[in-house]
């Protein structure tokens, strides 16, 4: 019988980049891909279904209100359009064309206003709402965030990601304390971040994340947050949230993924050091490459392989070994931010010890063109 990657004449990938939506994101345990599985194989009814995980996700987080939702990105528009919304039946079925005169500005820092995969402003504006940036691409302080407030102000956004601005940027909290001085509901993306309570503790009203990252769930996302806001989110379901729905599958797995992270053994970055040590040391014995142990630009407690590549010595640029490294029947892939400047990043979170003796070894056939 042809394997899945036969049949469709698909490449084994090596995931050496990350949590990546564009390589399937994560790989859940065995045991959510058979609450999946029996999801699909019943009948629920959906809305008591998405309020009792909601309620059972939220008791096992210790905050107000939670519900699943389709992806990170779903939940960042679901919850502009819910701040925007809020209990007017007709401004949620005629979002987008009504002429009513409310709040619709967004106000985030201007180093948040990413790409990550898709734009922040879109998303922004799938929910109906209007993008303010505040403070400049590299500096925003609370003043700053404060000076973009007016009557049309719905909600302050901050965009917790590696994607963003890091430095001279105003934290969670201090966002909190900017958005509650003016009766206003923060919203706080963390899709890919690591801890699912200091965000709300900090002062987030409507916490999103993704639930296929770092929570290792099927496909999904998750919006939690005080409990009005929440129940603004679950009206979306007969407006935009409809055209981004998600399946009692993912509802049903991404709680038991839930459940299961908050009692998991978690690799820590020591650990990723002491697997990563044999790796680096082979790749430092490549002519023109050099490689050393770097930490998670945004914080989190995760260590990475740098690599540098010599361009010159080498003959070759960076994104064409990258490029090459993509070819074949296993593709592999790295964190590229750096290219520009001659550097990739392993992410082995999902890599085995045995696809890191592979990578290191494709990069000594593409270096040495052995």
């Amino acid at each position: 019988m042809k394997s899945i990657y036969e049949k469709y004449q698909l490449r084994h990938v090596i995931n050496a980049s990350g949590r990546m939506t564009m390589l399937g994101v994560s790989t859940p345990t065995p045991e959510v891909v058979e609450r999946v599985a029996y999801g699909l194989n019943h009948y629920f009814e959906i809305k008591d279904l998405v309020n009792k995980t909601g309620d059972y996700i939220a008791e096992l987080l210790n905050v107000e209100s939670a519900v699943v939702v389709s992806c990170a990105s779903a939940g960042i528009a679901q919850a502009v359009a819910a701040v925007i919304v809020k209990d007017d039946d007709d401004l949620l079925l005629n979002l987008h064309s009504s002429t009513k005169s409310v709040p619709r500005e967004i106000i985030l820092p201007k180093g948040h206003n990413v790409n990550f995969g898709a734009p922040v402003d879109t998303m922004v504006a799938l929910g109906g709402g209007k993008v303010i940036e505040a403070g400049f691409a590299n500096e925003c302080n609370a003043a700053q965030l404060a000076a973009k407030i007016t009557p049309q102000t719905a909600a302050i956004l901050y965009i917790k990601s590696h994607h963003t601005v890091q430095k001279s940027m105003l934290t969670v909290a201090e966002a909190a304390q900017v958005a509650h001085a003016h009766q206003l509901p923060l919203i706080v993306d963390a899709a890919a971040e690591e801890d699912l309570t200091t965000y709300y503790q900090s002062g987030g009203d409507l916490v999103i994340y993704s639930g296929a990252k770092a929570i290792e769930g099927p496909t999904s996302g998750l919006v939690m947050g005080k409990k009005q806001y929440v129940e603004w989110v679950k009206r979306q379901s007969q407006g935009i949230g409809r055209a981004m729905k998600v399946g009692k599958e993912g509802i049903l797995g991404l709680t038991l993924a839930i459940e299961q992270y908050l009692t998991a053994t978690k690799e820590t970055g020591d650990e990723m050091v002491n697997r990563m040590s044999k790796f680096i040391a082979d790749l430092n014995t490549i002519a023109g490459i050099s490689a050393k142990v770097v930490w998670d630009a945004a914080g989190r407690d995760i260590a990475r392989t740098e690599i540098s590549f010599d361009e010159k010595a080498i003959g070759k640029t960076t994104y064409q070994i990258m490029a090459e490294l993509k070819q074949g029947d296993t593709a592999i892939y790295f964190r590229e931010y750096k290219a520009n400047e001659g550097k990739v990043e392993a992410d082995i979170r999902s890599v085995s010890t045995e696809q890191l003796e592979v990578i290191s070894q494709q990069i000594r056939r593409l270096v040495e063109g052995i």
